[in-house]
């Protein structure tokens, strides 16, 4: 580098006599002397291009996405980090590119993505931003630094590809093949297994320099159909049958890859595996053995097909050992493990895409790509389970990895989530949503067959709700529901899709398609039609969820014999039994008292579905109530009969406490806006009016105490089977013990006391 410096220095001062030798000769001379410059410069350049040092980047780092992570150097053979000094959004920029992405969102200094190790190869790099490589940006040179890996500087890169870009990882330590990257891969079926969904076997194909090519099996290995199949969506590969894809090879020209494969198994994608040496293709085109890779996969239940009803419905699957909550949409959420017939969660610490790749492939999917930490899939309730998780990446379930029994310093704020790969089931292009605002709203139209040709057609909005709403927002990608809409009249809509296609939807939230759900079939009947009248959504990247603190209820409950003239309010707002209206002031109810504690464990605030013109102002209690049913407090009998009522309906929603660090944003007061906070609760206590069951009229015995929170799903959230809570209750005429009280979901379904008890579709 000094050397060139020097030659730089050396010219300018050839130039300067040379200029001043000018004076009085020849124009012929002028010119001969510019030419002798413009060689100099030339020279000098193509001798700094020459000696421009050969680097490779890659991103590495726990706890990231693979668009981010701690910035790492290989020279000299051997990988380094890049100290944080003078680093800038600029060189983030040039960093960014030459990893192939379309340039970089942030940096981070002081080592955000963990420490490396080995040596520091950069330290005070400098760059404009237009800059090919790093390499280019003048710094202290390779090796001079005075930092630490504390310091060690990571990037966030735009997440979009720059096109053409070739991106294999190879981790050689050969430079001469450390540009070697390919565009895409893809399994590509054979014809007569066009018409499958999802596609399951094929060649494996990539694309080189805007070709697609296949490659040579002679060194592939199960472990590469793993990667390749975990990739895809699938959690598993299998044999296939070899002679036809023999027969189908040689009548085909062969044009293969140059590089064979070496993946260990673990990778999230093929582009994370090593490359293997490269290939001399045959005279004939053909490779070793002749023949081209082809994968068979294994489909997850979800997405197996079947020959009597096509694809699955909604299934229940026998009790797993892990779970995913919080997600919303198919093969992504908060992972939740069982222990001791109890549901709980896993600490983030040291989690990684390998053990959350044994989650995905253990639920029935493919490989991971991406293991969320702090939460980002909302917040969990009850103990936490598992903690430094290591897993080697081939074991049966997460329950079989090494973890750290002591989850001590571990709160719900460290929930550990996944997003895995699933199959392309094309569920997307059978559905849209037209004329809303943006892409995330709109009249819901599906495609249907229509003697003989498929149509575009709108959903009837009869009994259209927040379910329904769910699984459109799911089918399309686009998080959450936010409201369901059963009029439309407002978004202009194709009008060659105004006729109803669909009717008598009614879903029960787990399905991956709204064909899937039950509905009338060929038989449409909707009564008001469809146009202005048909269904509608509006989706959302997050979502409140609200559960009871079941624990609290337990610890609160106990029995009140209260005069009927200190009950007029409440008998106002129909919170007592209807034999109550009977009884004269004198007289008394017994009340069946608790207090209940509602937590947002979501990613955004529960707010009221209607505005504040559509409050209710009530005058005993002076405030005004938000939402006219947001809970039911309910006395049943052991084969779930209703025997007494709370008539607990009308709501002031407000932020009673917060975690930590969190500001309260709701209160009801003169009139002020209304909600529950993101990591806060709404407190009702015991001694308020209302927050009771009037058991007045129940005769002693066994019954099951039930609470259910926004039973009539007015308000969107991301989990509704934590919204209901039972206990067990004995009454004996003069006392009442509450015990074995849980919110729905925390238990196995083995532990489940309350057969045929469940805040589902019976509700509605």
């Amino acid at each position: 580098m000094c050397a060139i410096w020097f030659m730089h220095v050396t010219l300018l001062i050839l130039c300067y006599l040379m200029l001043n030798a000018l004076t009085g000769e020849s124009l012929a001379m002028a010119f001969s002397s510019a030419l002798c410059i413009f060689s100099l410069l030339a020279l000098v350049q193509a001798q700094s291009e020459s000696q421009q040092p050969k680097i490779q980047l890659r991103l590495a780092g726990d706890k990231r996405k693979h668009y981010e992570g701690r910035l790492e150097v290989f020279y000299n053979n051997e990988w380094g980090t890049i100290c944080d000094d003078d680093f800038s959004i600029e060189a983030a920029h040039v960093a960014c590119r030459e990893l192939g992405y379309l340039g970089a969102v942030a940096w981070s200094p002081s080592a955000k993505f963990g420490q490396g190790e080995g040596r520091i190869w950069l330290d005070n790099v400098h760059c404009t931003g237009g800059e090919k490589s790093l390499a280019e940006c003048p710094s202290n040179g390779f090796g001079v630094s005075d930092c630490r890996h504390s310091e060690d500087v990571g990037v966030i890169c735009n997440q979009k590809r720059i096109p053409g870009h070739r991106f294999i990882n190879t981790m050689n330590n050969n430079v001469e093949t450390l540009e070697e990257r390919v565009e895409e891969i893809r399994i590509r079926p054979i014809s007569s297994h066009l018409k499958r969904i999802p596609v399951t076997e094929g060649y494996v194909e990539i694309k080189d320099r805007g070709k697609w090519r296949q490659i040579c099996d002679e060194q592939w290995t199960p472990l590469n159909s793993r990667v390749t199949c975990g990739m895809y969506g699938f959690p598993g590969e299998k044999k296939y049958n070899n002679k036809v894809y023999k027969s189908l090879s040689m009548r085909k020209k062969k044009n293969y890859w140059g590089f064979s494969v070496n993946c260990t198994g673990n990778e999230a994608h093929l582009s994370s595996c090593r490359l293997g040496k490269a290939l001399e293709p045959k005279r004939n085109g053909t490779c070793g053995r002749g023949l081209p890779v082809v994968v068979s996969c294994v489909p997850g239940r979800a997405f197996a097909s079947s020959s009597s009803t096509g694809f699955r419905k909604a299934y229940r699957p026998e009790q797993p050992l892990v779970r995913l909550r919080g997600g919303a949409n198919i093969g992504e959420g908060r992972v939740e493990v069982l222990k001791n017939g109890v549901w709980g969660t896993v600490c983030d610490d040291n989690w990684n895409l390998r053990a959350a790749t044994i989650v995905c492939r253990e639920l029935g999917f493919g490989s991971a790509k991406e293991a969320l930490t702090g939460a980002k899939l909302g917040q969990g309730m009850g103990p936490v389970h598992m903690n430094e998780v290591e897993c080697s990446g081939f074991e049966k379930s997460l329950t079989d990895c090494y973890f750290n029994n002591d989850a001590l310093g571990c709160s719900h704020e460290e929930d550990a989530a996944v997003r895995c790969n699933i199959p392309a089931m094309g569920f997307q292009k059978r559905i849209r949503l037209s004329g809303g605002r943006n892409p995330y709203e709109g009249r819901v139209e599906v495609l249907t067959e229509k003697n003989g040709s498929l149509v575009w057609g709108t959903v009837c909005s009869e009994n259209w709700g927040m379910i329904e709403a769910m699984v459109v927002c799911r089918q399309l990608g686009l998080g959450f529901a936010s409201n369901a809409f059963q009029e439309t009249w407002y978004w202009a809509g194709d009008a060659s899709a105004d006729n109803v296609v669909m009717s008598g939807v009614r879903c029960s939230g787990t399905e991956m398609s709204l064909p899937q759900c039950l509905h009338h079939g060929k038989h449409i009947n909707c009564p008001r039609g469809g146009g202005r009248f048909a269904a509608g959504v509006s989706c959302s990247d997050t979502a409140p969820d609200l559960v009871l603190n079941a624990q609290l209820v337990e610890q609160t409950t106990y029995l009140e014999d209260r005069p009927m003239y200190a009950l007029q309010c409440a008998l106002e707002e129909n919170c007592l039994s209807s034999t109550a209206k009977k009884n004269d002031h004198s007289s008394y109810r017994r009340l069946l008292r608790f207090s209940s504690q509602i937590h947002n464990v979501g990613q955004s605030d529960f707010r009221p579905k209607m505005g504040h013109h559509a409050w209710t102002w009530h005058e005993c209690h002076r405030h005004y109530h938000s939402i006219e049913v947001f809970t039911h407090y309910d006395l049943l009998s052991l084969n779930g009969t209703k025997e007494a009522e709370g008539h607990k309906a009308s709501f002031c929603l407000e932020d009673t406490q917060c975690d930590e660090g969190i500001q309260k944003r709701y209160l009801c007061a003169n009139f002020g806006e209304q909600g529950i906070t993101v990591g806060c609760w709404d407190t009702y206590r015991h001694d308020i009016d209302c927050q009771w069951i009037d058991i007045t009229d129940v005769k002693p015995g066994d019954y099951i105490f039930q609470v259910v929170i926004n039973p009539n799903y007015d308000v969107a959230e991301s989990d509704y089977t934590n919204n209901f809570m039972k206990c067990k209750c004995r009454y004996d005429g003069y006392r009442i013990w509450t015990y074995h009280c849980h919110t729905g979901g925390s238990q196995s379904s083995d532990m489940d006391e309350y057969p045929g008890m469940s805040n589902q579709l019976h509700f509605r």
